[in-house]
C-alpha cells in the first residue's frame, strides 16, 4: 500500500527538481540572449563558435597588436573581440571614452588586474569602489609641490649615475636604454617611497632589484597567456613557483624597513631620538603619519601602497624615458632645440621645478613621444552597470579598453598623425579638447603621480642630451610593438651615443 505513495512522492520531486532547473536554463538562455542583443550593433572580426577570436590572439604580443591596430582602422569608430564568451570592447575616438573616463561610476579595473592582487593586495592600482575612493582622497596630498622640490634633488642625483653608468656604452655601435632606464627609475622610486637607495644602477645583483623584475615580467606574461590566468594553473607553473619566491622576498624587505622606520617613530614620540627632519620625507613617512597607528592605515595597507608606488611608478616611467630618447635619437635637430633654450635659461636659474616649467621645447618634444608611443596603450575598465557609448548599451560583464595608441592618432586632431613634430605641444600651437590626450589616463582614476613622473622624466632626459647626442638605430618601421601592461618594443631600443662637446 506504500508503495505507490513513495513513487507519487519521488515523481513529484523529480518534477519540481526538473522544472527548476529548466527555469535556471531558461533564465541564463534569456540573460544571455539580452546580453548578445545588446551587442549585436558593435563590429567585431569574423569569429568562431565558443572561442570567439581567441584563435585569432594565439600569436606573438606584437602580432597581436598588430591585429588590435588594424582592426581599429577597418571596423569603425569601436569594435569588440570575443575571448571565448568574453567580450572585450575597444574604444579609440575622443566620444567613445569621454563618457567612460569622465564617469564617477564605471572606475572598475578590468578582472585581469587581479592577476596583480598578490603583490600589490587592494593599492590603489588594483581597488574600486570606496574603498577606492578614500584611498585616493587620502594619498592625493602626498604629491604636492613641496615634496616635489625635494623628490627633485633624488632625482637629479640618480640622473648623475645614469650618465656614469651609460657612459661605458660610448664608441659602441649600439646598445638597449631600456635596462639603464630601469634601474634608474627604480632607484629613484625606491629613494621616494621608502626612504633607502638600493643602488639598483650599480648593484645588478641586488636581491630585491631581482625580486622586482621578476614580478613585473610574470604578471605581463599573466596578462598575455590565458592558461595562466587561472590561479590553481598558475601556481602550478614555474613561473608560480618564481611568482611567490619573489613575492617572499620584496614582503620581507618591505615588512623590515616599515618595522624600523615604526620603531624611530615610536622613540621620536618618546623623545629618544632626534628629528628625522634632516632627511628628506618619503612616501612611507606620509604613509605611517596617516596611519594614526593603524587606526587608518593598517601596515599591509601601508605595504600596499608602497608595493603600487613602486610598481606603477618605476616601470611606466622607465618605458617613457626609453621611447622619449628614441623619438629624439630619430629626430635629432629637436636635440639642439631642448638644449639651446635649457642653456639660455640656465645661466640666470638653477634647476628646480619652476625652471623645469618653463623649458618649453623639453615638454613639447616629451609630449609628442607619448603621442605616438603612448606608455599605457590599453586603459582596461570592467562594466558593472549598463553605459551607452556612441548609441551602443553597454551591458554589465562587458570589458572595456580605451586604445590611447589609436586614439592619439585621430586626424581629426593630429594631421599627419604618425610624424613626430613636437611644434603640435608648443604654447603657441593648437589646444586640444580633453581626452583627445591622455598620457596618465583621464577623469577621476587618472595618474596621481603624474606631476612626479613628468618630473622624473624631465631630469633624466635632459641629462642624457647635455651629456650626449643621441642616434636611434632602428627606424619606426623595424619596431616590433606590443601591448603589455606598457608599450614594449621586441628589441628594446637600441640607441647610440657619442659625447657632446
Amino acid at each position: 500500500m506504500s508503495f505507490p505513495m513513495i513513487v507519487i512522492e519521488v515523481s513529484w520531486l523529480t518534477l519540481t527538481l526538473s522544472t527548476c532547473l529548466m527555469l535556471i536554463v531558461l533564465l541564463l538562455v534569456v540573460r544571455r540572449g539580452k546580453f548578445l542583443y545588446d551587442l549585436r550593433k558593435v563590429p567585431y572580426p569574423p569569429a568562431l563558435p565558443i572561442i570567439g577570436n581567441a584563435y585569432q590572439l594565439c600569436c606573438s604580443p606584437e602580432e597581436a597588436f598588430q591585429k588590435m591596430v588594424k582592426w581599429g582602422k577597418e571596423l569603425g569608430e569601436m569594435y569588440l573581440v570575443w575571448v571565448g564568451t568574453r567580450p572585450f570592447i575597444f574604444l579609440y575616438k575622443l566620444e567613445a571614452i569621454q563618457p567612460l573616463l569622465s564617469s564617477s561610476v564605471h572606475i572598475d579595473k578590468s578582472l585581469e588586474y587581479g592577476y596583480l592582487k598578490p603583490w600589490l593586495g587592494s593599492g590603489l592600482v588594483t581597488s574600486s569602489g570606496e574603498k577606492w575612493h578614500s584611498r585616493r582622497k587620502l594619498l592625493t596630498p602626498t604629491f604636492h609641490s613641496g615634496l616635489l622640490e625635494v623628490y627633485l634633488k633624488t632625482a637629479i642625483r640618480e640622473a648623475q649615475i645614469l650618465i656614469s653608468c651609460i657612459r661605458q656604452e660610448v664608441g659602441k655601435p649600439e646598445f638597449d636604454i631600456v635596462p639603464y632606464a630601469k634601474r634608474a627609475a627604480l632607484d629613484i622610486i625606491c629613494d621616494s617611497s621608502m626612504g633607502c637607495n638600493i643602488n639598483a644602477q650599480k648593484n645588478f645583483e641586488n636581491e630585491y632589484v631581482l625580486a622586482v623584475n621578476t614580478l613585473a615580467s610574470i604578471s605581463q606574461r599573466r596578462f598575455l597567456n590565458v592558461w595562466l590566468s587561472f590561479d590553481w594553473i598558475f601556481k602550478l607553473t614555474r613561473w608560480g613557483r618564481k611568482y611567490y619566491q619573489a613575492l617572499c622576498v620584496t614582503d620581507e624587505f618591505i615588512n623590515k624597513i616599515i618595522a624600523e622606520r615604526k620603531a624611530e617613530w615610536r622613540a621620536k614620540k618618546d623623545g629618544n631620538c632626534h628629528e628625522r627632519s634632516h632627511k628628506r620625507q618619503a612616501l612611507l613617512d606620509l604613509l605611517l603619519a596617516l596611519s594614526k597607528d593603524g587606526e587608518v592605515l593598517t601596515d599591509t595597507d601601508i605595504r600596499d601602497e608602497v608595493n603600487t608606488f613602486m610598481f606603477a611608478g618605476h616601470d611606466t616611467t622607465a618605458t617613457s624615458i626609453s621611447w622619449i630618447l628614441y623619438a629624439l635619437g630619430r629626430h635629432p635637430q629637436y636635440q639642439k632645440k631642448i638644449l639651446d633654450e635649457y642653456y639660455e635659461i640656465a645661466e640666470t636659474e638653477e634647476i628646480s621645478l619652476d625652471m623645469l616649467s618653463k623649458l618649453t621645447w623639453l615638454e613639447a618634444c616629451i609630449k609628442e613621444s607619448w603621442r605616438i608611443y603612448p606608455v599605457a596603450p590599453l586603459i582596461a575598465r570592467q562594466i558593472y552597470s549598463p553605459i551607452t557609448i556612441l548609441g551602443h548599451k553597454l551591458p554589465v560583464g562587458s570589458t572595456v579598453l580605451v586604445n590611447s595608441f589609436l586614439l592619439h592618432r585621430d586626424t581629426r586632431y593630429f594631421p599627419e598623425p604618425d610624424a613626430y613634430r613636437p611644434e603640435r605641444f608648443l604654447p603657441s600651437g593648437p589646444k586640444y579638447p580633453p581626452y583627445a590626450f591622455i598620457p596618465f589616463s583621464a577623469g577621476s582614476r587618472n595618474c596621481i603621480g603624474w606631476k612626479y613622473a613628468t618630473m622624473i622624466v624631465k631630469i633624466l632626459i635632459l641629462h642624457v642630451l647635455k651629456n650626449f647626442q643621441v642616434k636611434s638605430i632602428d627606424t619606426e618601421d623595424q619596431l616590433r610593438l606590443s601591448s603589455e601592461l606598457v608599450l614594449r618594443n621586441a628589441n628594446g631600443l637600441r640607441l647610440q651615443i657619442t659625447p657632446r662637446k
